[in-house]
């Protein structure tokens, strides 16, 4: 291999100007040069133990991929990522990188670590631009499997079931298939385009997608299993069902949950001009929470024209985002109220947002989630004006599918109850994955769920056919 380069620093990710990008919804990091990705594959030690392949929630064989980049065999660098992933240019752009495989480089203790997802993403949009061969399908194997929701679990697993030969039906409940990728995250993070372009070399693969299914209404899964010849079933439904503080004034119009808003922005386009589906803003907007989608709904709101606060109620050290997101929002203008909770939210009389009552905070003791337990200053509060709240702390599982299949046994809170080495429920032939197990969580370890599933699943259909 060429020198390494021993920078202690990754090489810098271009992106738009934060005065450009709050007026349009186009892609903020604009992505590396050969040139750029080239030296920052060279930073890599090519560690023999390899620590960052343990970090990766789909075990890619990251210093391979990187060791080709470095020689500037792009293809080939695909072709290793493609070992272990179905959705390279996703990952690249979505993943938290700085909590997972780059957490563990070798190169982090002195300085930043290599900086694989920008390298991933590279490689992958690489392929995308220059590849034009036709993915050859794998020879049947004359078994089906259907797969519920388009997600990211759902997508992970048929890919690598369409790759051994099974003939693999999604069923997606919305019009358009990529479930959290297209609805959830925004295009100024990840371009619907990239997402479809995914989606449709699972399609070459031989992977069908009915859309429109809403499975426990249009079709249950005892007739996928019973009537349509369905040997095996993956549920990878998410977890869209969005959480309320239930405070007083949730219900006044201005207030959305983060779902909502997002779906209408992000899949419905209501920042487009004469859009049918417009969203109000107002001049202020609130967004309560910290995390990814917290993240993602205060951009799409300052993108809409709103000044906007994001209320946190413990400090900016505990916040669950990417740092790369805080950085960004904050880049934008979007302001941070630590140690805040909201109490209540005010009306003007005429049934619409004017404010939310807000109250201070200190942290205590960690809580069961071992982060530090946020308690209330007494006599604090104070208002915020605002037009719009955006509540952003958390989603569970649709109960739709619990209440419409016999014998699969959920948590409390509604999560499918699985055996976590293989995804398997407590139904016959019905495994599961991603947030619908876990609840909200990460892009990555939904694939890595359903990678988990679609192996499990060709081992209890092949060990069936034996029989």
């Amino acid at each position: 291999m060429a020198k390494r380069n021993m920078s202690p620093k990754k090489n810098e990710m271009p992106a738009q100007d934060p005065e450009i990008r709050i007026k349009n919804f186009d892609e903020v990091a604009l992505g590396y040069t050969a040139e750029q990705a080239v030296d920052e594959a060279k930073r890599c030690l090519d560690c023999k133990h390899k620590p960052c392949v343990a970090g990766c929630p789909v075990a890619i064989n990251i210093p391979a991929f990187i060791q080709e980049t470095a020689k500037g065999n792009f293809e080939k660098a695909y072709e290793i990522i493609s070992e272990s992933s179905s959705l390279p240019a996703v990952c690249g752009r979505v993943c938290p990188q700085e909590t997972q495989c780059e957490a563990k480089c070798v190169r982090g203790i002195k300085g930043e670590p290599v900086g694989i997802g920008r390298l991933e993403r590279f490689v992958a949009d690489y392929h995308i631009k220059n590849n034009k061969d036709k993915i050859e399908k794998p020879k049947p194997n004359n078994h089906k499997v259907a797969v519920i929701g388009s997600g990211p679990a759902g997508l992970t697993c048929a890919g690598d079931l369409a790759k051994k030969g099974y003939s693999v039906t999604i069923f997606e409940a919305l019009h358009m298939p990529g479930g959290v990728l297209v609805y959830g995250i925004p295009e100024f993070r990840l371009p619907m385009e990239i997402v479809q372009t995914e989606i449709n070399a699972l399609k070459e693969l031989g992977v069908e997608i009915a859309t429109n299914m809403v499975i426990g209404k249009v079709l249950s899964i005892d007739e996928l299993l019973n009537e349509h010849g369905f040997e095996a079933v993956f549920i990878g439904t998410g977890a869209g069902l969005p959480k309320f503080m239930r405070i007083p004034g949730e219900n006044l119009n201005g207030v959305y949950s983060a779902n909502e808003f997002l779906t209408r922005v992000n899949l419905m386009k209501a920042y487009e001009p004469g859009s049918s589906t417009p969203v109000h803003v107002g001049k202020n907007v609130v967004v309560v929470g910290g995390g990814y989608v917290a993240m993602d709904a205060a951009r799409c709101a300052r993108r809409l024209g709103a000044e906007v606060t994001i209320v946190y109620r413990r400090t900016e050290k505990e916040l669950p985002a990417r740092v790369e997101e805080v950085e960004h929002a904050k880049e934008e203008g979007i302001e941070f109220k630590f140690l805040t909770n909201p109490v209540a939210i005010i009306g003007d009389g005429n049934g619409w947002t004017k404010k939310i009552r807000c109250q201070r905070m200190e942290l205590s003791e960690p809580d069961e989630s071992g982060r530090a337990r946020p308690v209330p200053i007494p006599d604090s509060e104070y208002d915020i004006e605002t037009d719009c709240v955006i509540m952003a702390i958390g989603t569970s599982p649709n109960p739709l599918i619990k209440s419409t299949t016999e014998g699969l046994e959920t948590e409390n809170w509604g999560g499918i109850i699985v055996d976590k080495a293989t995804g398997r429920t407590s139904r016959e032939g019905v495994f599961a994955g991603g947030d619908a197990v876990t609840g909200a969580a990460t892009v990555i370890e939904a694939m890595g769920a359903g990678k988990v599933a679609a192996a499990a699943i060709d081992k209890y259909i092949m060990e069936k056919e034996k029989k």
